[in-house]
């Protein structure tokens, strides 16, 4: 069965017919860009075929960029951070070579961890939710939490009998992204909880941490030395380690700023 064609069609029956033809096969960027597309493609002389290439390529492009983005809205950062806005010349512990391979997101697929450990202004915040988002620009699914809201979580799902399902949901993402591990304390109950997650997680997807303890330290955050031991290694095993120093830049920032407006 051949399909049908329409022969004779004036310019305004054309475009209204491909205006309604894409509403139809939800093709939105084709209907915008049509018309700038085709002026194009009569002046550059392009073939039939080039010129259908540049349609769908057009909204090919267009989808990838709008499921990016839905993933990165999915992960819920907190606000936006990117690699090429960190200052590296800011912070030289942190190698820019080393987070340029980090960004490649090798290591989420194969599903290995990432620390990033050191004091507060130091930058490590930033890298969590700027890797975070390159992996989501990469397709994989990304979880932004707190430690603290992931723990309060935990224990209201344990409470009412959702822990399971939980635990289930924050095991399918590619990357789950925990932030601020080590500013409080967890109780033995919150602590074992955590450690479900990252032993559902273990080997199978990628979990990213920032720190402002070194391991040494987590005994404050995790008051069961067993406990804190498994976790440490539930966090270190073939992890890439990045330790990202003691001295604020933040702050030396918020300083040179200040001392800059008291010369003018």
């Amino acid at each position: 069965m051949s399909a049908q064609r329409h022969h004779g069609l004036t310019e305004q029956a054309a475009d209204t017919a491909i205006d309604q033809a894409c509403r139809m096969l939800r093709l939105p960027t084709i209907r915008g860009q049509f018309p700038d597309l085709a002026e194009a493609a009569k002046r550059d002389q392009m073939s039939y075929k080039g010129f259908l290439a540049e349609l769908l390529l057009a909204e090919c492009d267009d989808r990838a960029r709008r499921r990016s983005e839905r993933r990165i809205k999915a992960a819920a950062f907190p606000r936006e951070k990117s690699l090429r806005a960190f200052d590296f010349d800011a912070n030289p512990n942190v190698d820019a070579a080393t987070i340029n391979t980090l960004a490649t997101c090798e290591w989420v697929r194969k599903g290995q961890p990432l620390c990033l450990i050191g004091d507060s202004g130091t930058g490590k915040s930033h890298l969590l939710i700027a890797l975070g988002t390159e992996a989501a620009m990469k397709g994989y699914r990304v979880r932004y939490t707190l430690a603290t809201k992931l723990v309060n979580e935990l224990v209201e799902a344990a409470d009412e009998r959702l822990l399971t399902k939980t635990i289930a949901r924050y095991g399918r993402v590619d990357l789950l992204c925990i932030d601020e591990l080590g500013y409080m304390e967890l109780d033995r109950r919150g602590a074992e909880l955590l450690f479900q997650v990252l032993t559902e997680r273990e080997e199978k997807n990628s979990v990213a941490i920032a720190s402002n303890e070194s391991f040494g330290g987590w005994t404050k955050t995790f008051t069961d030395p067993r406990l804190c031991t498994a976790i440490v290694d539930r966090l270190t095993f073939d992890a890439a380690i990045i330790e990202t120093g003691t001295d604020s830049y933040r702050l030396a920032q918020t300083k040179a700023r200040a001392e800059q407006a008291a010369t003018v």
